[in-house]
């Protein structure tokens, strides 16, 4: 059976049978990459030219667009053809009743991979199996290969997935960490924290997660740091102060609470 194989943890990827059917040219490109995202669903002719235009559309946007699935199936075309010489491309391609969709029996995606993953190992941390949660959400998490649909240019319905995604990821790896910690593996996250922390310097959650394993292993003062640093950019970016949640994560780490030092499930991020 000919397979569809689909990308978008990263650079946009689309092949059918190992061979890739994405082109070069950009509004092909947006538009294959849509269909990709709709995972089946046919995607009107609406969607469609706002994806494409941005919102301004040419006179008639349909017979443009009628011309980008052709080149698109051309090229499906001519995938297929070693594989499965009898595949009609429309079929793959299809017309639906107010737009097309792409669709085959066989398609794996690495996003839809990627979510089942997270719900599993979620599934798995709220059954108290935090060492098989973490298997399971670092399994999704090395799907990714750069932010989603680096390389397409976005709008409308591809902007809203890729933001999607992209939350997802940041959700599953804080899951992740949360496990990590209960766990005892404060000293190994820390330099992950770091970098995490500077990308989202106004991410609270992560922050107090770094506090955490920076006070787990031994780093009372670069833990009051990392608060430090955080209100400060809470104050100059935001203009409020951090949450109570970290003003007492604060208050606990100058004190030196002991429930600080033991990884339990009653706490969550600390």
């Amino acid at each position: 059976m000919v397979s569809l194989d689909i990308g978008l943890l990263g650079p946009f990827t689309a092949s059918v049978g190992g061979a890739s059917i994405v082109p070069s040219a950009a509004k092909q490109r947006r538009l294959l990459a849509l269909l990709a995202v709709g995972g089946g669903r046919e995607m009107s002719m609406a969607v469609i030219a706002e994806e494409l235009w941005e919102g301004f559309p040419p006179a008639g946007p349909s017979a443009a667009v009628q011309t980008y699935v052709k080149q698109l199936r051309q090229r499906i075309a001519t995938a297929v053809s070693r594989l499965a010489p009898y595949v009609d491309p429309k079929e793959i391609l299809s017309r639906g009743n107010s737009g097309y969709r792409l669709d085959m029996p066989d398609v794996r995606v690495d996003a839809r991979e990627f979510e089942r993953y997270v719900r599993q190992g979620e599934q798995a941390i709220s059954h108290g199996e935090d060492q098989q949660g973490v298997l399971l959400l670092s399994e999704g998490l090395a799907l990714w290969r750069g932010q989603a649909l680096s390389d397409v240019r976005m709008s409308g319905a591809l902007r809203a997935e890729a933001l999607r995604l992209d939350e997802v990821r940041l959700a599953a790896v804080q899951s992740r960490i949360d496990a990590e910690l209960r766990l005892g593996h404060h000293v190994h996250l820390v330099s992950e924290l770091t970098a995490l922390t500077t990308l989202h310097p106004l991410q609270e959650n992560l922050h107090a997660q770094f506090i955490v394993a920076l006070y787990r292993s031994g780093r009372q003062s670069q833990a009051l740091e990392a608060f430090r640093r955080l209100r400060e950019a809470s104050v100059r970016e935001l203009g409020i102060e951090p949450s109570r949640r970290l003003q007492e994560l604060h208050r606990w780490v100058l004190a030196g609470e002991p429930l600080l030092d033991a990884p339990v499930r009653t706490l969550t991020a600390f």
